[in-house]
């Protein structure tokens, strides 16, 4: 069986298609099914080497995006995406999969359009609290939709929709804390930050952090996900600023955490800073992990906004907004958290309630199916 997959290239589709792409392949090996191909139709993805791990062959289609203000850009870009459409055509044409995983973003509509030409099966996947456009479109063809928050419900068909939550890697989770600590270089008794930005780094987030540093560092013990593109930048940063303060040992600075080194940072965790991608809060939310979100101001469709009170309204986070996030905030909010277990308890509880650790297999399992009628 042929299934393809597309998206829009960046870490919160990539994630989710890895997560369903190796649940695939789980279950038609162990139930001996039949042999899988999987094949990537999109723009150039973010981390192009995991597609390779993941043995699925990468397919560029052209793509250009929806934007909704005025710019040249919406004019030049609608040449790329009909020019997209046609090579979708011709490229699914040469490669005819049985059935195809959509994870929505401007670099789907191409490959979708085609798709729906050929009456090739087609399984959408809306991760946010509120639907993308190239879902909003899908979802009116495609053969199943499949929804990480109900709130999202209400932009598609109830009879052809299921909420899934958000397919996660499943090597992200476990571990024991001894080789989570060894991983990490987390020694110490003190309670343990895992402050992340996301696949492109935060720079707000980042900033804030730095500037209570200093007082993080007297009681706690600061892992800190801080972006390739703003590694330097901050590693300069918090050197001038530590210099020999004894607090330097107990801060941990990457620029990126693979998969055993997330496991870790997960398990270790005492509380998590994080944006509000849909990825990263089930991610947390498997772990069982209190935490504090901060969404993008200037997301898509205001998604992240979104996204963060959905889960906040759960019990399973304090939600700060992009424009009240100064230092004293969320200083503040880290103090109230540390100092109250119980809270942190109630917190973790309603997290736990709230994953939906079985979407990837759920979602797998109903391409497969599809790609069998």
């Amino acid at each position: 069986m042929r299934i393809a997959f597309t998206g829009g290239g960046t870490g919160g589709h990539l994630t989710p298609i890895i997560a369903v792409a190796r649940e695939i392949r789980r279950i038609t090996e162990a139930e001996r099914l039949f042999n899988v191909e999987l094949v990537y139709f999109g723009p150039e993805p973010i981390a192009p080497s995991a597609m390779a791990d993941e043995e699925i062959t990468f397919i560029r289609i052209t793509a250009g995006k929806f934007r909704r203000y005025v710019s040249l850009l919406n004019f030049t870009d609608l040449f790329k995406t009909v020019a997209g459409i046609f090579e979708a055509f011709w490229k699914l044409f040469r490669t005819m999969p049985d059935v195809m995983f959509s994870k929505g973003g401007y670099g789907s509509f191409p490959t979708l359009i085609a798709a729906r030409i050929y009456r090739i099966p087609v399984m959408i996947h809306e991760s946010d609290a509120v639907s993308g456009t190239a879902n909003r479109m899908a979802g009116r063809w495609a053969t199943r939709i499949a929804i990480s928050f109900p709130s999202a419900a209400k932009y598609f068909p109830p009879k052809r929709t299921a909420l899934t939550g958000t397919p996660i890697r499943s090597r992200i989770l476990g571990g024991t804390p001894d080789a989570a600590r060894e991983a990490l270089g987390v020694f110490s008794e003190r309670p343990v930050l895992f402050i992340m930005g996301g696949s492109q780094g935060a720079r707000a987030v980042n900033e804030a952090t730095t500037n209570v540093l200093k007082e993080l560092l007297r009681s706690f013990e600061v892992i800190h996900q801080v972006g390739e593109k703003n590694f330097q930048d901050v590693a300069l940063e918090t050197k001038a600023l530590l210099g020999e303060d004894p607090g330097v040992h107990y801060y941990h600075p990457v620029a990126f955490l693979d998969e055993e080194h997330m496991r870790g940072a997960y398990l270790l965790a005492d509380l998590i800073i994080s944006r509000a991608g849909s990825t990263s809060l089930f991610e947390i939310a498997a772990g069982g992990k209190p935490s504090i979100i901060i969404p993008i101001t200037n997301s898509a469709r205001d998604h992240q906004r979104e996204n963060a009170y959905a889960y906040g309204g759960h019990g399973a986070a304090i939600v700060i907004e992009e424009d009240n996030l100064t230092p004293h905030v969320l200083l503040n909010e880290i103090t109230k958290l540390m100092s109250s277990p119980e809270r942190r308890k109630k917190m973790s509880q309603a997290a736990q309630s709230f994953s939906r650790l079985e979407a990837a297999e759920v979602i797998a399992r109903e391409i497969i199916a599809l790609g069998l009628h």
